[in-house]
């Protein structure tokens, strides 16, 4: 009290009038800031809501399938040896490409040269004995015409002649068998393609009927592959194409490599097996790529993409419009009549890119909200603008800004 007590009256009164109007000031703004925020609100929860449409079309859309398959080799050949012995030299780099009829083993010669030669001297031995024989058939057909010698005996003479020339045909063929076993003592190349290692050294006993082979020669360019379809989908499509529900696609192959890049070349559907695998209930459908650069090899996992069928007339909506209940069923909503929200099940079974394909339940024309679902009901009212329009934001209210001044 004592310094007020010391203060002037004049002091005292002009002090007291700055405090009423600070109070008066504060108050008045605290009024136009509530005032403001209830204004806003009553407007946010008045009127319809404000919903994005699309306008659907009908469009054909592909039915894309992304089936595993493995690459297989085009051609496939073991080398075998086709005669016994033992393998002087090897005639090829592993891993490298050989034609077909190049020289890849050489086995031993020596004895099936030697039988070459015995062969060659039994058949003129032959040869000439048949000479022989017929010389004398010849010389006994006058005779026993003048019946100087018997009939018999002429006839035994012609016998002789004929068997020795059998005899001459049966060495022939003596020796171009030992001509060919020679010639197998040299393993060429059955096929074209990259031949692998070599599982017989040099020194190595082969024989014809060993187990294992030589060496195993490939054809990759072009390469094969082996596509595996469940019987259940192919029997659905099939009974689709038939019924006129879809129409044929492309035979044309897309491949996605191990590493999720795509293949550059496109290949093309071969044909489809005539069985279903029992272990597995796939069927093979079999394409075929090129392959220049050796980028596919055999036994290789890669994911083959590509169009069997076509949905003619399907709608595609965003995936962001289909909702389902809790029975699973899919229904959207549609700008009805009065701008009111509509709610229509519908027959979404795939989807295609970031779209779901419609085959029921929507028809060309009609506007299919996709944003502001939240606050759509069936029959409430909305305000439809096209999908992705741009909002309007209204500008700040007079009296705002000293709020906000106030607050801070």
């Amino acid at each position: 009290m004592f310094p007020i007590a010391t203060r002037s009256v004049p002091a005292l009164r002009s002090l007291l009038f700055r405090v009423a109007g600070i109070v008066v000031v504060g108050s008045a703004l605290a009024g136009c800031s509530g005032g403001g925020e209830s204004a806003a609100q009553q407007g946010g929860r008045g009127g319809p809501a404000q919903v994005g449409y699309v306008t659907v079309t009908a469009t054909s859309v592909p039915v894309v399938n992304q089936l595993g398959g493995r690459t297989v080799a085009y051609e496939t050949s073991e080398v075998r040896p086709q005669v016994t012995g033992l393998i002087q030299r090897r005639l090829f780099t592993e891993g490298s490409f050989v034609r077909q009829g190049q020289p890849l083993y050489q086995i031993d010669p020596s004895l099936y040269r030697a039988a070459v030669n015995q062969a060659n001297a039994n058949l003129s031995s032959a040869r000439a004995a048949a000479d022989a024989a017929q010389a004398r058939a010849n010389r006994y057909r006058p005779l026993a015409e003048i019946e100087a010698v018997s009939q018999q005996e002429y006839t035994d003479a012609a016998a002789q002649a004929r068997q020795a020339r059998a005899a001459v045909a049966q060495n022939n063929a003596a020796l171009e068998t030992a001509r060919i076993n020679l010639r197998f003592a040299t393993v060429r190349a059955p096929i074209s393609g990259r031949i692998g290692r070599s599982i017989f050294t040099n020194g190595a006993l082969v024989s014809s009927n060993q187990a294992d082979p030589l060496a195993v020669i490939q054809r990759t360019d072009p390469i094969f592959v082996d596509i595996q379809q469940s019987s259940a989908e192919l029997t659905a499509l099939r009974r689709a194409l038939a019924s006129g529900g879809v129409d044929p696609g492309s035979t044309q192959v897309r491949l996605q490599l191990e590493d999720g890049s795509d293949y550059g070349y496109t290949g093309t559907v071969q044909f489809s097996e005539v069985m279903v695998n029992e272990s597995t209930g796939t069927v093979t459908l079999r394409a075929r790529f090129p392959n220049p650069n050796a980028v596919l090899l055999p036994g290789m996992f890669v994911q083959a993409i590509f169009t069997q069928a076509v949905t003619p007339n399907a709608i595609l909506v965003p995936q962001s419009a289909v909702q389902r209940d809790i029975g699973g069923q899919a229904y959207v909503f549609l700008v009805g009549p009065g701008n009111k929200a509509q709610r229509r099940q519908v027959t979404a079974d795939r989807t295609s890119g970031t779209n779901w394909v419609i085959t029921g339940g929507v028809r060309p024309g009609d506007k299919v909200i996709t944003q502001g679902l939240a606050n759509v009901r069936d029959g409430a009212a909305i305000r439809p603008v096209p999908a992705s329009a741009p909002q309007r934001i209204a500008p700040p209210a007079p009296g705002s800004q000293p709020a906000a001044k106030g607050g801070r």
